[in-house]
């Protein structure tokens, strides 16, 4: 990634809100608006409230949301679609039209004026209680003709990682530990991870490890290692502790890598390989080793 971004024959712009590592590879940078500035709707995500987003403050400086680069870039391009000059709160009220009956009553002018309304569905709302998944029987499918047809096992089966000693024993002996990089509780994964109050409360990048694991390599607690594979490697100070189980190490994530000491994170040592069936990344599937920098 980091390679391609750097091509001189690659021109880059990048609209944000704040100076991310993505930006340092930008040959332009737009400012964006923040939610406090801009016309927007939220969708039910975990609850069942469709909530209007209306802007508390005027846009900072010359900041502008998405809808209106893409209207100014069309304007200078020559576009003449109808859809170009829809303002934010076309685009608003165009994005709540919908037959669905959940939606019946909800529109953006009574969701502006009310701030939030409840999706049309029972008090005790039990979406699945009948059934009604979004599979071609309508069932939850333990035995799955879709997976099946992909060429996968049909029924529920537990796949080996592509990297673990038990699947990759020979990789295995190179890089013996198992690595997991969840977020770190401070951060919401890479967002609020350049916030000072964030970064104050994390600290740095730390590795936990087992203490049988960090005495075959004389790692004691607090000292600065390095965590590596062929794909890369990342320094953190390891906590010795029984927090993590022996053979796997928890690197807490996603630091920004301007902001970390050697400039790398987790990503630099995870695969990538995709998932089977969902394609996403494969972040729990990494083997590695650490040593202790001397």
């Amino acid at each position: 990634m980091v390679k391609g971004f750097s091509r001189e024959d690659l021109f880059t712009v990048v609209h944000e809100q704040f100076l991310t590592d993505t930006c340092d590879y930008a040959d332009i940078v737009l400012p964006a608006t923040t939610q406090l500035e801009h016309h927007d709707v939220h969708t039910a995500y975990g609850h069942l409230y469709v909530v209007a987003n209306s802007p508390a403050i005027a846009p900072l400086g010359e900041s502008l949301p998405n809808s209106e680069a893409f209207r100014r870039l069309a304007a200078r391009m020559g576009f003449a679609e109808e859809c170009f000059s829809d303002s934010d709160e076309d685009i608003c009220r165009q994005a709540l039209e919908s037959s669905d009956p959940r939606m019946r009553g909800i529109d953006w002018d009574s969701l502006k004026e009310k701030g939030w309304q409840r999706l049309n569905v029972p008090g005790r709302f039990a979406p699945f209680a009948q059934g009604n998944f979004g599979t071609p029987s309508g069932k939850c499918e333990f035995y799955s003709e879709t997976a099946k047809g992909m060429g996968m096992d049909p029924l529920p089966t537990y796949i080996p990682p592509r990297e673990s000693v038990q699947s990759n024993p020979e990789l295995a002996k190179k890089y013996p530990l198992a690595i997991i990089s969840p977020p770190n509780r401070h951060f919401l994964n890479s967002s609020f991870a350049n916030m000072p109050f964030a970064i104050a409360e994390a600290g740095e990048p730390s590795l936990e490890i087992h203490p049988g694991d960090a005495a075959a390599r004389g790692i004691a607690n607090g000292e600065v290692v390095r965590v590596f594979n062929d794909r890369g490697s990342l320094t953190a100070r390891a906590r010795v502790s029984d927090k993590a189980r022996e053979g796997v190490v928890v690197a807490l994530s996603v630091w920004w890598r301007k902001l970390t000491a050697d400039r790398r994170n987790a990503n630099d040592l995870t695969s990538q390989a995709l998932t089977d069936i969902g394609r996403g990344a494969t972040f729990y599937d990494c083997l590695v080793d650490v040593a202790r920098i001397r």
